[in-house]
């Protein structure tokens, strides 16, 4: 009997280090708040990773695609009996995560003898009038880190998620070098680029490696742009329907970073 907590803990560290495994490759996804609105933006080859929710909330996703898939319906499922069993106003990111998703994640994570969810989740929510934007990312076993604005922490305009956990350090160290909030959809998709480049060498290469020359950046997007599609959305903030989402074109996109 006394052995049971410590093999509930040993299969919690094995589970966990499978999952990470398993996200290692996955096409890392930015979100950034621009001048008319915020931008999630990655590079993928087979399937979808961006997402609308509702009105003001977009997602996008690393991980199995069954489970993207699931937590993508449960999310809109959540949101849109809130908002009609309420009003649309109510609807509220933070809610969804903190009171339904994140508890739903950490139970099948911890449910050593069913499987867990292969995933990690980027909800960004549009500030309604003066407020800011939110940016949520939700991991597998249900923690969750915001984009700052208390307990000490400084806003961060921006949310970013990869495979691998020093990939998202050296995303987040890029944002934070280059002021975006002003910038046109334009600029801020070339941000979101190089953003995504530095992190997507960054699953190459070990977690002490310094962050790559500028230089490199630019190359390694040029290489994958060649092989890769471009997805892009944007949440926008004069929007003429109470839907603010708006997925981007290809062409549009490749316009704006060639």
């Amino acid at each position: 009997m006394h052995e049971e907590p410590f093999r509930w803990v040993e299969a919690i560290a094995n589970r966990r280090e499978y999952i990470e495994d398993q996200l290692a490759p996955g096409s890392p996804i930015v979100a950034l708040g621009f001048r008319d609105g915020l931008l999630l933006f990655t590079l993928s080859r087979e399937r979808q990773k961006v997402f609308e929710i509702y009105d003001r909330i977009a997602l996008g996703g690393i991980g199995h695609p069954g489970d993207l898939e699931r937590l993508r319906l449960t999310a809109i499922e959540l949101a849109s009996t809130e908002g009609f069993a309420r009003s649309a106003d109510d609807v509220a990111l933070r809610r969804l995560a903190n009171y339904s998703l994140s508890p739903a994640l950490k139970a099948a994570f911890e449910q050593i003898y069913g499987p867990p969810f292969l995933a990690r989740l980027l909800f960004a929510e549009l500030g309604r009038g003066d407020a800011p934007n939110l940016f949520l990312r939700l991991d597998y076993d249900g923690s969750i880190r915001t984009n700052g604005g208390g307990f000490g922490r400084a806003f961060e305009d921006f949310g970013v998620i990869a495979g691998k956990q020093h990939a998202i350090a050296q995303m987040e160290a890029a944002m934070r070098e280059r002021g975006h909030s002003e910038l046109n959809l334009a600029d801020a998709l070339r941000l979101a680029a190089r953003t995504w480049s530095t992190g997507h060498l960054a699953l190459s290469v070990d977690s002490d490696a310094a962050a790559p020359e500028a230089a490199r950046v630019a190359a390694h997007l040029r290489e994958h742009l060649a092989n890769a599609s471009v997805e892009a959305a944007v949440l926008e903030k004069d929007a003429p329907l109470p839907a603010t989402y708006r997925a981007l074109t290809e062409d549009e996109v490749r316009a704006a970073i060639a």
